[in-house]
């Protein structure tokens, strides 16, 4: 495994750790990887999409009731999908619950470059990134880069980030492919 090397984008990010933690890689890139509680970031990001009108009416507030239930004492194996973020099953929001991609990270023995998009509303700076920094301080083999210009997906771009616009054609920033092609060399 000296040659082969792991990369995860947003939750394939967070559970990059995970898998290299099973199956040892020479290393990882992770690309706006989600390091805040899953239940968490959901709200976070649906309440930034109903801050500009778009979401349905109530959908906010069932997602707040949703992750509430998923955060909460009163998750069981038996809690009907149907009551739950994005109608996923109770055993994978328990599982993931007790998961911690950023200690999980500290823990392996692999160098990993992390990059995060400034304009990413998914994915931020100050929710997500902030912990992979304070987690791999220690770390001399973690190179953390911030792309300011790019959004979730990496695009270049200066306005505000919304989702409508993944919908349009477009390439993953230069400078991003140049960061990962160079730390892989």
């Amino acid at each position: 495994m000296d040659r082969v090397f792991l990369a995860g984008h947003s939750m394939g990010g967070k559970v990059a750790p995970r898998v290299a933690a099973a199956e040892p890689v020479a290393g990882m890139v992770l690309l706006a990887a989600v390091a805040q509680p899953m239940h968490e970031a959901a709200v976070r990001v649906a309440r930034h999409l109903d801050s500009f009108g778009a979401l349905p009416d109530g959908f906010l507030d069932t997602i707040v009731r949703q992750a509430t239930l998923v955060g909460g004492p009163d998750l069981k194996p038996s809690t009907p999908a149907a009551d739950l973020l994005f109608g996923f099953p109770a055993s994978y929001w328990l599982d993931l619950r007790d998961y911690d991609p950023v200690a999980t990270a500290a823990a392996l023995d692999v160098p990993m470059l992390i990059l995060q998009g400034g304009r990413d509303y998914q994915v931020t700076v100050d929710e997500d990134l902030a912990r992979w920094r304070a987690g791999l301080a220690h770390r001399a083999d973690v190179d953390i880069r911030v792309h300011d210009a790019c959004d979730h997906l990496f695009f270049p771009g200066t306005e505000a980030s919304r989702p409508e616009q993944y919908t349009h054609p477009r390439h993953v920033d230069e400078a991003v492919v140049d960061d990962i092609a160079t730390w892989l060399k």
